[in-house]
């Protein structure tokens, strides 16, 4: 009986153990060891905007210094979602060039953004900075796609004319992922989440809601199951020219591409 009761305990100990081990591997905010060497694609990715970093400051060119570390190392994902600093926002590796397959829980490498600092650079839809910078983009032309809007700033709007025209030669079954393109600016959160879309920036783009896979629309979204419709030929023309896609996330939002080519270099 001693015994029984002994390897009982044993075995709840274990299993409380294991948890906080899962608890302490679901927390976040420590800075990557590739901190500085990230921050450098920041400055090189945004130079109209950020002069530089010292290791504890980013500098803007408008003279603004903006904290890289909130000193937070025990963040929950939300938290990192919600509550990000700036070196959150490489908390996870983008691998532009895989083979699309099911991304390790938790990593939306692009999904975490800093706020002051996209705002600082696109401006803040809710006082109606970002529209003055909009501007139409013909979308695949040659099959009628129409115009879509989005921001000039960072050289959003001719990075994606660049890429509308390359994916206007792809072949004719290929059109039907990105026809109608369903969303480029709106001033929104993060669906489930008080974080700004990229969309509220004009950064972003959603293409055909018919043939994407959203985390969301799964059947269990405390553990989705990744999936995927999109050709990955489509994605590679969106990378090339400094957008990533929602599709290499873990909480996969395969319609979803926004600039972010820092994550890129």
């Amino acid at each position: 009986m001693v015994e029984k009761r002994f390897i009982a305990t044993f075995v709840l100990l274990a299993a409380v153990a294991l948890c906080l081990d899962v608890r302490a591997e679901e927390r976040y905010g420590a800075a990557p060891q590739s901190i500085n060497a990230d921050l450098d694609r920041l400055v090189a990715a945004y130079p109209d905007t950020v002069a530089g970093h010292d290791g504890t400051f980013l500098m803007l060119k408008n003279g603004t210094r903006l904290r890289i570390s909130d000193g937070r190392t025990g963040k929950t994902f939300q938290e990192l979602l919600e509550q990000p600093d700036i070196d959150d926002m490489f908390y996870a590796r983008y691998q532009a060039g895989a083979s699309p397959k099911q991304p390790e829980t938790n990593s939306d490498p692009g999904r975490v953004r800093f706020a002051p600092l996209f705002a600082a650079m696109y401006g803040d839809c809710n006082k109606n900075e970002v529209l003055r910078n909009l501007r139409a983009v013909k979308w695949l032309p040659k099959h009628g796609g129409g115009n879509v809007r989005v921001t000039t700033v960072n050289g959003v709007a001719t990075a994606l004319e660049k890429i509308s025209r390359e994916l206007d030669e792809l072949p004719a079954d290929r059109v039907k992922y990105l026809l109608p393109a369903a969303g480029t600016y709106h001033c929104r959160t993060v669906a489930g989440s008080r974080a700004p879309s990229m969309h509220a920036y004009g950064a972003a783009i959603d293409i055909n809601t018919k043939h994407a896979d959203y985390w969301r629309w799964s059947a269990d979204r405390s553990a989705p199951r990744w999936r995927n419709r999109i050709p990955v030929e489509i994605v590679r023309i969106f990378e090339t020219h400094g957008f990533i896609w929602g599709g290499a996330w873990y909480h996969y939002d395969t319609m979803h591409f926004e600039y972010r080519p820092e994550l890129l270099r």
